[in-house]
């Protein structure tokens, strides 16, 4: 689980890498849920949040170059 230190530290083409491939990675997790149930289902809860915080900073950037 990444921080916030951390994420505010990436690059913004970083961010938008990183969010990609954390999609992919759920995405993947969350087939593999539905053939079989995961050891720990809670990895699915921690992988949209981490996606969550990256889509946020991402957003907060924009705005404040909107600005």
């Amino acid at each position: 689980m990444m921080k916030a230190s951390v994420i505010r530290e990436m690059t913004t083409q970083e961010i938008t890498e990183q969010i990609a491939e954390e999609k992919i990675n759920y995405d993947k997790l969350r087939m593999a849920h539905h053939i079989s149930p995961l050891e720990n289902p809670a990895e699915l809860k921690l992988k949209r949040k981490l996606i969550a915080r990256l889509s946020t900073e991402l957003k907060a950037r924009a705005e404040v170059s909107a600005s």
